[in-house]
């Protein structure tokens, strides 16, 4: 195994590292985020993500996996043998440490991460308050062939662990970006004179049925906050609005579920429309 730095005490690099799980302020400053989990950290190597760090448990038998990891000359960063119980704090583990977990850059902000075409679909998510809500629909839309996601406003972070977690890796797949304002998506949507993108907006009282809106063009989906929905200024901004037809005695749909069953719909006409 490639040499290591050792780390046995709550020093000043163990202290950087816990920082990262919970001030997002530090996150933001330092351009790092942790990355648990075995699917995770394979996808974020595999995807070409920069690893600032890769942290393991001193003196622990290792998987075939982690060996190979730590091993390969191809993935950057520095190999930490780490303590096992301070492992066990950063790995947020009910059941133990895990046996990696990577310190990872952060990509720029920049909407050109994003690539569209004339067969775009994207998700823009506004004002969210919960990271695994975050995760959920960075999930789904990789799942159901999405382009991008855009997250927008005061919002919880993208790179926040159960953020991170709730994409299942595919936070690593999919290019996610976030922006302060609406401002910055209209010099985006501006640009895309080519393929210009219909923006559609999900709502509890959006003016057509999920399924009689035609969602096979360069489409942007909106989702709007938890507990108010889309602001005003992206509702101005929506060519139409939709909604999810419900039968039972629910009012509404978590944002992540409803997010879900819109990326289903249009993956749903899009693959109707290949093969027709």
């Amino acid at each position: 195994m490639r040499s290591a730095l050792r780390i046995t005490t709550r020093n000043a690099r163990f202290q950087q590292w816990q920082a990262l799980l919970s001030n997002r302020t530090k996150r933001r400053r330092s351009g790092e985020f942790l990355v648990q989990g075995v699917r995770p950290i394979t996808l974020a190597v595999e995807t070409g993500w920069p690893v600032a760090a890769l942290l393991y448990a001193d003196g622990r038998r290792l998987s075939g996996w982690a060996r190979t990891l730590l091993d390969d000359p191809g993935v950057p960063g520095e190999r930490v043998a780490m303590a096992p119980g301070l492992l066990a704090e950063l790995s947020e583990r009910e059941d133990g440490d895990a046996e990696l977990v990577a310190v990872v850059r952060m990509p720029e902000d920049d909407l050109s991460r994003i690539p569209t075409g004339p067969a775009f679909l994207g998700v823009l998510f506004d004002r969210p308050t919960s990271p695994g809500n975050i995760g959920s629909i960075i999930r789904s839309a990789d799942a159901f062939g999405a382009d991008g996601m855009i997250v927008t406003g005061h919002a919880a972070d993208v790179y926040d662990p159960k953020s991170v977690r709730a994409s299942t890796g595919s936070l690593f797949c999919l290019p996610t970006v976030r922006v302060p304002s609406p401002r910055e998506v209209d010099d985006w949507l501006a640009g895309r004179t080519e393929h210009p993108l219909t923006v559609v907006g999900t709502d509890e009282g959006g003016e057509t049925e999920l399924y009689e809106a035609d969602l096979t063009g360069p489409t942007l989906l909106l989702v709007g906050n938890e507990t108010s929905g889309l602001s005003t200024a992206w509702r101005e901004r929506c060519h139409r609005t939709v909604r999810i037809p419900m039968r039972g005695r629910a009012s509404s749909l978590n944002a992540a579920n409803a997010a879900t069953a819109v990326l289903y719909e249009a993956a749903r006409q899009r693959d109707r429309a290949r093969s027709a």
